[in-house]
């Protein structure tokens, strides 16, 4: 039986991944492809890229997809465009861009470390209301929220 981890892992060797720092350079130059952010709805209103898309890795297949209550325009016309894709660590945007590449999306890497790295990195991030969201802010609002009856025991 395979392990979350082991899934990211095995989809990691099918992924390409781009540092934050790095997407931050070509992003603070205005390069800015589509930014997909997998993350739940509420996770994504607290914080998140400017300029980024939400689509809940949940129903991530079904919006890459033409005739679908879900179909967001520009997944399911965008298999030719570049898209990053982002979640909190990196695990969910790898497991979404593997899917997508097997969906035939040519261009989708994923954010490696997720949007904490892009927080570590103090790169632009704002709330639902379009307000921006310093780095210690930031740090508050992604830290774990593993309770105890979670963890492993």
């Amino acid at each position: 039986m395979k392990s979350y981890d082991d899934l990211v892992a095995e989809a990691l060797t099918r992924v390409r991944e781009v540092m934050p720092w790095d997407f931050g350079r070509r992003y603070k130059a205005g390069d800015i492809p589509l930014l997909l952010d997998v993350r739940e709805p509420a996770e994504f209103s607290a914080l998140h890229i400017p300029g980024s898309i939400n689509v809940p890795r949940g129903v991530l297949e079904q919006s890459c997809e033409w005739d679908y209550d879900e179909t967001v325009p520009q997944l399911a016309g965008g298999h030719e465009r570049e898209i990053v894709v982002v979640c909190r660590s990196g695990k969910r945007s790898a497991l979404a861009a593997d899917v997508m590449q097997q969906m035939g999306f040519a261009k989708v890497v994923s954010l490696k470390l997720g949007i904490r790295g892009w927080n570590d990195a103090e790169l632009p991030m704002q709330d639902a209301d379009g307000r921006m969201i310093d780095a210690d802010a930031g740090d508050q609002l992604l830290v774990s929220n593993v309770r105890p009856e979670q963890r492993k025991p």
